[in-house]
């Protein structure tokens, strides 16, 4: 069985009109984590996944970020390397409900690892 992308994360200069934009756009709702400026998005669908809209910076750039779900966030990033990847972000706990990771692709795309 694959992998499937488990969330998705949108960088912005400026989060908070990213996700009043993108809320207006989608009709999503969206609750801001103010300590994080970070907004958990609610599509309001039970179809598609999950995701959020925060702040870009040098270590997380503009752009979206999709996450897939995998069982071994390290294993996966050795996996990575051997295929000519490049480890980005080593896994990192979210207290309480996993690890997350990011790699960048031989082409040059980032891609995250969402291990519960």
């Amino acid at each position: 069985m694959g992998s499937p992308v488990a969330w998705f994360d949108l960088a912005a200069a400026d989060p908070a009109a990213a996700r009043k934009f993108y809320a207006e756009l989608f009709d999503w709702d969206v609750t801001v984590v103010e300590d994080m400026n970070y907004g958990l998005v609610d599509t309001g669908s039970d179809e598609g996944i999950a995701g959020g809209i925060g702040e870009s910076d040098g270590a997380n750039p503009a752009g979206i970020t999709m996450y897939v779900a995998v069982d071994d966030a390290d294993g996966f990033l050795r996996k990575v390397e051997d295929l000519g990847g490049t480890t980005l972000t080593q896994p990192y706990e979210i207290p309480g409900v996993g690890h997350m990771a990011v790699f960048q692709d031989p082409e040059g795309n980032r891609v995250g690892l969402w291990q519960r």
